[in-house]
């Protein structure tokens, strides 16, 4: 009884949201996935409101909430996803293919006792992973980790926790960094680990910590040199597609940088281009810059950049398919694919937006350093320019 009223409660809040039940099927999925993530607004009342629309779009989004839900929520999403096949509804294969592919995951890390927690990337490809492993007499083995994409490990340490204690030390995470960590699959926060200490220096390793010690307390398999990433078979579907430009627009994809040095030629030569005093037309400045482009996404994502970007967008890809952006976790996954499988990247909107990104920013910020700086030499253009201007002036 306490149950049910408490359903019809969340149910009266999301009708209260601005969820209409007698809208027609289309609007009613489109308001109740904009509804989620609401203050006030239960996952469980959203997934007993998809299971009354008779639509493929409300199975299709049951099924990508179930890859992310647990417990009750989960439970819930299961009846609904079950009214829907009574009624000769099942969600497309691409999401049913994804929401197998996590319970099979979940199921193997259950068995194993071992799960794990991730956060994004910042701005400096700094990140934190948690290993852990449920002990069956109680307690919780946390094996902490701050890695970087570029710089390896940074830190680690092992700890016994109870679950209030790392409750308590996820919320505290989590309010600092300001952005959520997720559930993740316990082989991939392994990898991410164990590649980060491979690429520690030498010199640094000590500093960060005994990392192979901690980790043989945790996992009895050898440390992985490979990982076939989880999110691939999750969206299988999707990696056919060419990934657009608008995944420039998630904070964690922009967060990837290329070294200054690695950039710095081709910013140099954008210049020359617009200083030229031979190529005066815009038009043709913008065709030579984008040559330069061109050049610079054949010639930057190559060996270690390209595993390094590929690593990054994988799970980067998994990190937003866990906080209910999976359209953009499938362009992230597709962009991943593209570099895994070797593809042309000069004509792939996403990787010409990564590039010019990367380019545009050097270039603002030289242009911001030169500002500030005295000037004591004209570059030929600048120089034309002076004497024009010096010959219109009356006499």
């Amino acid at each position: 009884m306490a149950n049910l009223k408490a359903n019809d409660a969340e149910d009266a809040r999301l009708r209260e949201a601005g969820f209409d039940p007698a809208a027609e099927p289309d609007r009613a999925v489109e308001k109740l996935e904009a509804l989620r993530g609401s203050t006030g607004v239960a996952d469980g009342a959203i997934a007993r409101a998809l299971g009354a629309i008779a639509s493929p779009r409300a199975a299709a989004l049951l099924a990508r909430m179930e890859t992310q839900a647990t417990g009750a929520v989960r439970r819930e999403i299961r009846r609904a996803l079950y009214r829907l096949r009574q009624r000769g509804i099942e969600p497309p294969r691409a999401a049913a293919q994804a929401a197998r592919a996590i319970a099979a995951a979940r199921s193997e890390a259950a068995e194993s006792g071992l799960d794990a927690l991730l956060s994004p990337a910042d701005a400096d490809g700094a990140r934190v992973a948690w290993l852990l492993k449920f002990r069956p007499g109680g307690g919780i083995r946390r094996l902490w980790g701050l890695v970087s994409e570029r710089e390896g490990m940074l830190g680690v340490n092992l700890t016994t926790l109870t679950r209030k204690e790392l409750r308590q030390d996820r919320a505290e995470l989590e309010r600092r960094a300001g952005v959520p960590m997720v559930e993740a699959d316990w082989r991939v926060a392994d990898f991410i680990l164990c590649d980060a200490w491979r690429r520690t220096p030498e010199a640094r390793r000590r500093e960060a910590g005994n990392f192979f010690a901690m980790r043989a307390e945790m996992v009895a398999a050898s440390p992985p040199s490979e990982l076939d990433h989880p999110i691939c078979r999750e969206f299988a579907g999707e990696i056919e597609h060419d990934p657009p430009a608008d995944l420039m627009a998630e904070p964690e994809v922009g967060a990837f940088v290329f070294g200054p040095e690695a950039v710095r030629p081709y910013v140099e030569e954008i210049a020359n281009i617009r200083n030229s005093v031979i190529v005066l037309n815009r038009a043709q400045q913008e065709e030579r810059a984008l040559l330069v482009v061109e050049r610079a996404i054949g010639e930057l994502l190559t060996g270690e950049n390209r595993t390094r970007l590929r690593r990054h967008l994988e799970d980067t890809a998994h990190y937003l398919s866990r906080t209910g952006r999976r359209t953009q976790a499938g362009w992230a996954a597709a962009a991943a694919a593209r570099l895994r499988d070797g593809a042309d990247l000069k004509r792939v909107p996403f990787f010409q937006a990564l590039v010019r990104a990367q380019l545009g920013a050097m270039i603002v910020q030289e242009e911001e350093q030169r500002r500030e700086e005295p000037r004591l030499i004209m570059t030929p253009a600048e120089a034309m320019r002076a004497r024009q201007a010096a010959m219109r002036r009356p006499r």
